[in-house]
């Protein structure tokens, strides 16, 4: 790869983002108002306020080893592994005390296979094999140190540990050296091609020896993304065929060289912001202050001072909390002086107590909401344009309360045993329903009565006789509602009576 691709790369890639740090503008003295968190009272960031550095340089050195591959540098058939060299050099941004960005550049050679490619050929069933490869990456650096930090720790922070991860293209060529010990170039790849994205994972411990520089020795763990950078060939040859990977990889071990730049004393990386803190504390502990309470006086006499009390005209004798507002216990709107039920929420004209809910009148409305609910013809099943009904009579019973008994009424017309049943299963199957949108299934109980107080006579038309065929609602007290049973019919279903038609008589 040409250097000029380098440089012109690392030059596009420079973040512009340089203000992700704390500033030490001067505020305007203001206190921040309770109803505000205090980020209102903040000067804005400019460069020239910066506490820290944020910027660095790095190079190393290293030694690459492919690990999964066809022809690897670990013990490769030969009981020895086989070193190459590597080298990198990147340009550091930290956005936050725990996390930052790299543009890096590396520079490399793998050695793999039977023998050193320096080297003659031990037999004529030898492969040996380098890989010269160039890439450019874009790596994520999270200092674990600073996140994790999470205690008091008054000793010198001297290491660091750090992770990265990152993608970037990989430009390579790879040659390999059989028993004829002739070397021919197998694979080119060029960068910034689909085929060249690669990407590299690992970690690193830094230590600081002094505001310049660190040192730093990182593992890292590079997935090529390609079969043929071990310069087995093609993925059809021999050796691919010993062992096909999808992607030749390598370990790349490294020491290295940060130096930090910028006039600040810190860099941010380097900067705990816990430690920040618990400094802090100890100099406003050890700091004498005069401090004047109450410039403004307590106008209301409640007992907070009026320089953050947030209610100026608090009735007297009310108890208020340490903003000054007047307590309202159960939150109804009524305050505590004024409520006479303090811990139970109730409307403001009923001096903050519950209205007692008359049931009575609640079972007419449930009644009423029931009147017009359809079932099928000859059948205790709910038709669908009632659920609206159902829903109505669910929300009401479960706003008041109470027990209730609900009856089932047929019109005079048809088999009194039959209208007797049906009746019963229609007022249970509502008490079903009910039960389905949330009631309580010790609440409702149903019964059924037939045609035995039905009012219209047999003889009116179906419209009249409709209004004998309803559910009604009655609220039941305590004191009666255990003698009375969930249901008064047995499961097993009754057959409509059919009359009988006498028979023929045969003509003589």
């Amino acid at each position: 790869m040409k250097l000029s691709l380098a440089i012109v790369a690392l030059a596009l890639a420079i973040p512009s983002a340089t203000y992700a740090q704390d500033s030490t503008a001067v505020s305007k003295g203001e206190y921040p108002n309770t109803f505000s968190s205090g980020s209102a009272n903040v000067s804005p960031f400019t460069n020239q306020s910066k506490r820290f550095n944020d910027w660095s340089i790095s190079v190393g050195a290293g030694v690459p080893l492919l690990q999964s591959a066809d022809l690897t540098s670990i013990k490769n058939g030969n009981g020895k592994n086989l070193f190459g060299y590597s080298a990198y050099v990147s340009i550091d941004k930290a956005i936050t005390h725990a996390f930052g960005i790299n543009l890096q550049y590396d520079r490399g050679e793998t050695r793999q296979g039977w023998f050193n490619t320096k080297n003659a050929a031990p037999d004529a069933s030898a492969v040996g094999a380098r890989t010269q490869y160039d890439a450019i990456s874009i790596l994520g650096d999270i200092n674990f140190s600073n996140l994790l930090r999470r205690v008091d720790n008054h000793s010198p922070y001297r290491w660091a540990l750090h992770g990265y991860a990152g993608i970037g293209t990989i430009a390579y060529r790879a040659y390999q050296k059989d028993g004829s010990n002739k070397q021919t170039l197998m694979t080119e790849i060029k960068p910034f091609q689909l085929g060249s994205m690669f990407f590299q994972a690992g970690t690193g411990l830094k230590f600081k020896v002094n505001r310049r520089i660190d040192i730093e020795g990182r593992l890292m763990y590079v997935v090529t993304g390609d079969d043929e950078f071990d310069g087995g060939g093609d993925k059809y040859s021999a050796i691919n065929k010993r062992s096909e990977q999808v992607s030749d990889n390598f370990f790349n071990a490294t020491l290295g060289l940060s130096v930090k730049l910028g006039k600040h004393e810190s860099h941010l990386m380097w900067h705990d912001p816990l430690q920040e803190i618990y400094y802090k504390l100890d100099v406003l502990a050890n700091k004498n202050q005069d401090i004047e309470v109450c410039k403004k006086g307590d106008a209301d006499n409640d007992g907070v001072c009026d320089d953050w009390d947030r209610q100026l005209d608090t009735p007297a004798g009310a108890r208020v909390d340490g903003a000054g507002v007047a307590l309202d216990t159960d939150l109804d709107g009524v305050i505590d002086l004024y409520d006479k039920c303090v811990t139970v929420p109730g409307p403001v004209e009923n001096n903050g107590c519950p209205v007692v809910k008359d049931h009575n009148e609640t079972a007419v409305e449930v009644e009423k909401t029931l009147k017009d609910i359809y079932f099928n013809f000859n059948k205790a099943t709910i038709r669908p344009e009632s659920n609206e009904k159902l829903d109505l009579a669910a929300s009401i019973i479960k706003e008041n309360g109470g027990n209730y008994l609900l009856t089932g009424h047929t019109d005079i017309k048809g088999n009194a045993a039959y209208n007797l049943r049906l009746s019963k299963e229609r007022a249970a199957a509502v008490v079903g329903a009910l039960e389905n949108r949330g009631i309580n299934e010790n609440v409702l109980k149903s019964r059924g009565v037939g045609s035995a107080e039905a009012t219209i006579p047999a003889s009116a038309s179906d419209a009249e006789r409709m209004a004998d065929r309803k559910v009604t609602v009655r609220f039941i007290e305590s004191s009666e509602w255990d003698s009375i049973k969930k249901k008064d019919y047995e499961d097993a279903p009754v057959k409509k009576g059919v009359k009988k038609v006498p028979a023929k008589k045969k003509k003589k």
